[in-house]
């Protein structure tokens, strides 16, 4: 079925985005025990949900302060050393997790300040990971190699948090931190074994895309997959080394002037802001369904499947060139699914039953699949679009503005879609936010119709 599961000829291409698929692979996993751990020990140590909510504002300022400056940092140094150095800041920080854990410090403040420090760094070491991506694989594998990076995410999203409260439930706090610090090893080996990565002068006449950087011969040792010399501009010694608030503000500046790019922003923001219902999912477990937090759970772990199962069947993915419209109708679908899952809640209302309504469960969970696989079809081609429609030289300062619109969107969603609830109630609010977002990127739309010509053959930023 070659044309329907994953794509996995950037694995067989390139031995070292094979290297670094399978690290970060198994580092994410590690990341994720870590990420249910904290909240759960914050929560052990004060009792108090705001508490647990408040790691997250945390998490989210470090992010959105540094993800422009460490873009900058990625398109400025060699993107192997930025990645390596950030990679290793973020292991140090997780041997001081599980050594707070080890010591029994019980102080919520070490753990707020030690999650400030990982956010800080993960807002480098993202940017870095990503725009090296299209330096490892030849530009027509960009969409398989995105996929692939989704699946092994969506995987880690689902299989992480079961594991982290097993773990936690079954020896304590300190075995999580301490299995994810081991594993974080994994990426470290898979960076080391990079080859230099030096950021590349812009190429006099290139195209608005960008050029498709060298693929090095020994990524490609072995292969039948290798990147044509039309693909591969030399390499050239780097003339920015000192990174300023002026090459932030210059990435600024140039996304301004690149619709399609910035079309990718704008519909993430939509959906997230206006139509993700996460924030909704405790309420739904007491109120409409039942079950409580096991309800809670499935529903986390539906949408995650969705986005799995769109990974694994995302073998023609490599062959869709209408990439802008690809985006628009997984945006609609998944406006369109959420809007199912409010409809399940508004029929089922807000009985707080006392045993799990399984046929409504059963349609949420299908709705929230269904959410996820979109969400994850618009991920993979909006990172495609990014690293294709945007030249080599500023993929770190863009990928910075997407780690920030990733990370802030959600959280700006949650707190809208949360003041709906609280005005509308759950249901209504998740039914009115989908309507909106369908609307809002019509609007879009409407307002930049050339996204929806966006050719992969031929990238226009």
């Amino acid at each position: 079925m070659p044309r329907l599961l994953a794509d996995l000829t950037p694995l067989r291409v390139s031995p070292a985005y094979r290297r670094l698929w399978l690290g970060l692979g198994v580092s994410n996993l590690g990341s994720q025990l870590t990420v249910v751990a904290v909240g759960l020990q914050v929560y052990a140590i004060t009792g108090s949900t705001f508490a647990v909510g408040i790691l997250g504002m945390f998490a989210l300022v470090p992010l959105v302060l540094l993800g422009l400056y460490g873009g900058a940092l990625v398109d400025a140094f060699d993107r192997r050393k930025v990645a390596l150095l950030a990679s290793s800041a973020l292991w140090i920080i997780t041997g001081l997790i599980f050594l707070q854990a080890a010591l029994r410090l019980d102080n919520v403040w070490v753990l707020y300040a030690l999650i400030a420090l990982q956010s800080a760094a993960f807002a480098i070491n993202n940017p870095a990971r990503t725009a090296i991506i299209p330096r490892l694989v030849p530009a027509r594998l960009l969409a398989p190699a995105n996929a692939l990076q989704t699946l092994s995410m969506s995987i880690a999203l689902t299989v992480g948090p079961l594991a982290g409260a097993f773990l936690v439930a079954a020896s304590g706090f300190a075995s999580a931190y301490a299995i994810d610090f081991v594993l974080f090893t994994f990426a470290l080996w898979a960076l080391f074994r990079l080859p230099p990565l030096p950021p590349l002068e812009p190429t006099a006449g290139s195209a608005s895309a960008g050029p498709q950087v060298e693929v090095e011969r020994e990524l490609l040792d072995g292969a039948g997959g290798a990147a044509s010399e039309a693909d591969s501009p030399v390499v050239v010694p780097p003339r920015r080394t000192v990174v300023g608030l002026g090459s932030v503000l210059e990435g600024l500046r140039y996304l301004g002037t690149r619709p399609n790019v910035r079309m990718t922003f704008l519909l993430d923001l939509a959906a997230m802001i206006l139509a993700m219902p996460r924030v909704v999912w405790p309420a739904v477990g007491v109120w409409y369904l039942g079950g409580g937090s096991t309800t809670t759970g499935w529903l986390n772990a539906a949408f995650a499947i969705g986005s799995v199962l769109a990974s694994l069947l995302s073998g023609g993915f490599a062959h869709v060139h209408k990439q802008g419209r690809a985006v628009v109708l997984a945006v609609w679908s998944f406006s369109a699914s959420t809007l199912l899952f409010g409809v399940v809640l508004v029929v089922t209302g807000r009985d707080k039953p006392d045993h799990v309504l399984v046929w409504a469960l059963v349609l949420a969970g299908v709705a929230l699949a269904l959410a996820g696989a979109s969400d994850g079809v618009s991920a993979i081609f909006r990172q495609t679009i990014l690293q294709t429609a945007t030249p080599d030289d500023m993929r770190g300062r863009l990928q910075g503005v997407f780690i920030v619109v990733v990370a802030g969107g959600p959280r700006l969603g949650d707190v809208v879609v949360g003041a709906g609830a609280s005005w509308l109630g759950e249901a209504w609010a998740v039914v009115v936010g989908s309507i909106a977002c369908a609307v809002v990127v019509g609007l879009l739309v409407r307002w930049s119709p050339r996204f929806l010509a966006y050719d992969a053959r031929h990238p226009e930023a």
